[in-house]
Order: structure tokens, then sequence, then C-alpha cells
């Protein structure tokens, strides 16, 4: 586990200096596996818990005055998007801003595949210009991994279908991390529509391979069959998912889900799996409340939550900055061999 900086009186600057040194003598003995972060389902628990630790180095450069590192300086990241996205896209320009790092945001309305260009072809044409790492969110699961086989820069899944959401289920598992101290032995309820969810099944493969219980609920028409199988409990109800749980998850439900008739109506949804201050109340007293974003206030949380001392969804945000720092540094650290480079 990394060493971090004593807290006193030297600068944001002088911190983070001391604690990148600290990272760069540890690589050599712990590094992650693979040239690209494609889900969280196969990497190991040793390799999440380095991510964490070295995103907590990151944290320093994002929460001090200057934010600027030159640890990326001359490295190229392209963020590469099928479908729309604020937090994700903006977190990851910004981290690699933040790292020295030159950025490029390319989105599919305004590239060649509005002309017919194929997801390869497009890929192959990045990777040729030089690009260190490409950044991907598709509509189709499995594409990162697709193109990941086919270029030499790193691929980040970004969301890829309803597969997963490495990244996001990352900084949620950081924030769990900041807040509680551990993972191990947490009960962590993750409630909304867990079938279409990327960010469920990530957070789900996540959080037990570090030790937490998991549980879920929803809609019985918005639960996978056979989820028991990935090691997490089933609740109908959400005041049995809740009950005692350390951390609550609340996902965000899409109105199209109701227009195909998997839910009746978002008042229902609310009514019987909303989470609210007395719903609340059956976790623990010092339960950490979360929510990928973007929130329908009222509907998955009630106001009173997402504004709660137990809410930390902003910090979220913050969190996904420092996290995402955190992957662009260990993977652009990996030559086109896939070996490390000092």
């Amino acid at each position: 586990m990394l060493m971090l900086i004593k807290k006193g009186g030297s600068s944001p600057r002088r911190q983070s200096k001391v604690a990148f040194t600290e990272m760069q003598g540890m690589d050599v003995i712990m590094n992650l596996k693979s040239k690209d972060l494609l889900g969280l389902r196969d990497i190991s628990a040793e390799e999440i818990q380095y991510i964490l630790d070295t995103a907590k180095t990151m944290k320093y450069i994002v929460t001090s005055n200057n934010k600027k590192t030159a640890h990326l300086q001359g490295k190229s990241i392209i963020t590469l998007f099928y479908e729309n996205s604020t937090r994700t896209r903006l977190s990851f320009e910004l981290a690699s801003k933040y790292m020295g790092a030159s950025a490029a945001n390319i989105s599919a309305s305004s590239s060649s595949v509005s002309k017919g260009e194929t997801l390869l072809d497009t890929g192959k044409t990045i990777d040729m210009m030089g690009s260190d790492i490409i950044i991907m969110r598709h509509p189709m699961s499995g594409a990162p991994h697709l193109l990941a086989k086919n270029v030499r820069s790193s691929v980040i899944n970004a969301g890829d279908g309803m597969n997963e959401h490495p990244t996001q289920a990352l900084l949620d598992m950081f924030t769990i991390l900041d807040k509680k101290g551990t993972i191990k032995g947490l009960k962590v309820s993750i409630v909304g529509d867990i079938l279409h969810s990327r960010v469920a099944r990530s957070n789900i493969w996540g959080l037990t391979k570090l030790g937490a219980e998991v549980s879920v609920s929803g809609p019985a028409t918005l639960i996978p069959r056979d989820i028991e199988m990935l090691g997490v409990k089933v609740y109908s109800t959400v005041q049995e998912a809740i009950l005692d749980a350390d951390v609550v998850i609340g996902l965000r439900i899409q109105l199209e889900r109701q227009k195909k008739g998997l839910f009746p109506t978002i008042r229902e949804y609310s009514r019987f799996f909303g989470i609210d201050d007395k719903r609340l109340k059956l976790a623990r007293e010092d339960a950490v409340v979360l929510h990928p974003g973007p929130v329908n206030r009222g509907v998955e949380l009630s106001s009173s939550v997402i504004d709660g001392e137990q809410s930390y969804i902003n910090e979220q945000v913050t969190n996904g900055v420092a996290v995402r720092m955190a992957l662009l540094y260990l993977l652009t650290r990996r030559g086109s061999n896939n070996e490390i480079v000092d």
C-alpha cells in the first residue's frame, strides 16, 4: 500500500512531489497487468486496491491550488464517445490536463463516424496519429474490448452498453474507502434499475472482490435473472435492502424503461423504491449515500437525502477526477510491449 504524506506544514505542491516519488519506487513491485482497463470483472483485487491507493495521491493535486503537474507531459489522451456524457468525459479531460497531457475529444456526430466510418477504422486512425490512451464510450457491449485488440494505444472503457462502467465503480469505491476506511465487511445496497445498469455490474465485481457484502433491490422487471450467481443478495423491497446498510447507492431510472412497460410510472417507482429520510433511517446511522448521477430528484432519492449530511454525491465528482488521473498515470507508464517505463 502506498505510504501517503504526513499532514503538516509542507505545501500541496511539495506533497504531490513527495507522493509521486514514492509511487515511482513502488511501480517496480506492483503494476497493472494489462495495457487496458476494460472492466473490473477481469482484474484482481490487488490491482483495484493499487488504483485506489494511487488515487489517494492524485486527490492532493485535485484539491490543491496548483492543479498542474508535468507527469504526463508529451502524452496524448483521446476521448471517443459514441454516447452523450458530461461528467465522465469532462472528468477525463480535466484529469488529462491536470497531469500535463494533451487532450482531445471526438464525438460520433462530429467525426467521420457520421459518414459511415467503422469503429475499428476510426480507432486505428486515432492510434496511428500517436495517441497514448483512447477513452471510449459506446452503446454496444464489448466495443472497447474489440478496439483494444486492434490498437497499440491503451483503451479505457468509459461505459459500454449494459456491460460495465469501471471508472464509475472505482470512484464509488474510492469514496467509500475515503469515508469508511475499509470496504471489507461493509454492507452495500444498490437500488434501482439493476438490469440495464453498467454501473451496478462494475460495482458488484469490484466491491465483492474487496470483501463487501452487496445486495440489490428494484422492480422485479429490472432485476437480472440469476444475478445471485455474482455473489449478491436480492431483496424485493427497498426496506429490506437498506436495513443496517453501511452504503446505499441509488441508480438513475430512465424514462424509456417506463415507456417499455418495465414499471408503471415514475410516481409508482418513487413510492416503492425511492429513498427518503424515513427509509434512510433503516440504514446505519453513519451510512454513506452515493449516486452516479445525474439524479432525478424525488424519484431515486429525495432532495433532503441528496442534500443531507450522509450524501457524498458531490464528493464523488471530485474523486472521479482523482481516480481517472491515477488510471492515466498508471497506464501511460507502460511501453508498447506492456512493460513499465521510467
